[in-house]
């Protein structure tokens, strides 16, 4: 399947406001190239991102919303005004090169460690380890009991968004994707093993949700709906605490239901690895399907043949690539032309530097 025509990966696609060339997205991918204490993009970030300009659109990677929300190493954040001029040549180089690009908020929440935090405990919905590892500059660390966010401290966080928002906006970004996948913060105030508050942040499936539609409500006034997207895991498993079992799932058809009244721009969905109780990849698109209205981006494993596929079925309008463009920077003309995907070096994916970052050449046409 060479022919553009007939892969509906490279066709054309509008997503809320945002009018996309083709649907090949770059997935949003922790890199760990700022490595300066003031946690800015640098000029490396510009070529990285600007050899993947020919994507649809770009995802940057998370970007942290407040000196609270940092929890790896070497990761940028968007909440000075250092770090949105520095992001500024960042999007106006990609913009130069024809392409477009959103910028990922977010914050780790119980994730995240004392020592990013100048050995204050983490934030989190409630007082509750997580058990996860947390890597820190002196290596892994087991994490700890987190602090119980405050009703007053809740509304300040709301404030960082609402500020990172005005940043990307400042910035140039073309749009914002609110990250709430994984097991970061805002998946942590909706998993109920790590959400025991008692107030109108917890309790109920709807109560539980209430950060994340405050999220959305907070920066779709900056942005608009129709450049905001939001990017959920329903099927996300690790350890004992986030476990993908029925109920959760359930909760999370209520979820999509109800963000389909928020008009965004896209929703960006993480399927299954490896499946769910017999879910394979099409029945848990095709269950995301039945329950949100509007335009979803696809994600996790997916190769040229699966992702056009999944278009061509349409259960989903785009699909993201992560660890395809980290070797690839020009996949769409690969996936086009039919030729082979590079192989990355696992051993770089996070070392800072341009090794295994913007060294990765484009492929010789035959």
């Amino acid at each position: 399947m060479s022919d553009t025509a007939s892969q509906p990966l490279l066709r054309p696609v509008r997503l809320g406001a945002l009018d996309l060339p083709n649907r090949v997205l770059m997935a949003p991918m922790t890199r760990a190239r700022a490595t300066n204490a003031e946690l800015v993009p640098t000029a490396l970030h510009a070529a990285y991102y600007t050899q993947r300009a020919s994507a649809g659109l770009i995802v940057s990677e998370g970007t942290w919303v407040g000196p609270d929300a940092v929890g790896y190493i070497n990761v940028p954040g968007i909440w000075t005004d250092a770090q949105t001029a520095a992001w500024a040549q960042v999007t106006d180089a990609v913009h130069a090169a024809g392409g477009r690009i959103v910028s990922q908020i977010g914050h780790l929440g119980a994730l995240s460690h004392p020592d990013h935090l100048g050995g204050r405990l983490p934030v989190a919905p409630s007082a509750v380890n997580p058990h996860e590892m947390s890597y820190t500059h002196d290596g892994p660390k087991e994490t700890v009991t987190p602090r119980a966010l405050t009703g007053a401290e809740i509304a300040a966080t709301l404030d960082d968004y609402r500020r990172a928002a005005e940043n990307a906006r400042r910035a140039g970004f073309d749009g914002l994707e609110i990250h709430a996948q994984g097991n970061h913060f805002i998946a942590q105030f909706l998993n109920p093993r790590l959400n025991r508050r008692t107030d109108a942040y917890g309790g109920s499936a709807e109560n539980r949700a209430r950060l994340l539609f405050d999220i959305v409500e907070t920066v779709t006034e900056v942005w608009g709906a129709d450049r905001v997207g939001v990017k959920l895991s329903p099927y996300w498993r690790n350890g004992t605490t986030f476990t993908a079992d029925e109920e959760l799932l359930a909760d999370y058809d209520q979820l999509l239901k109800r963000l389909g009244d928020c008009d965004l721009a896209y929703l960006h969905l993480v399927g299954p690895d490896g499946g769910v109780g017999g879910d394979d990849t099409l029945t848990a698109f095709g269950r995301f399907r039945a329950h949100y209205r509007g335009s979803v981006v696809a994600n996790l494993g997916f190769t040229r043949e699966s992702g056009n596929d999944l278009i061509a079925r349409g259960l989903a309008d785009a699909v993201s690539f992560g660890a395809p463009y980290i070797a690839n920077p020009d996949l769409v003309e690969r996936f086009a032309q039919g030729l082979p995907l590079a192989e990355g070096d696992r051993e770089t994916y996070y070392s800072g530097g341009e090794r295994g970052y913007t060294d990765y050449p484009a492929a010789d046409r035959p």
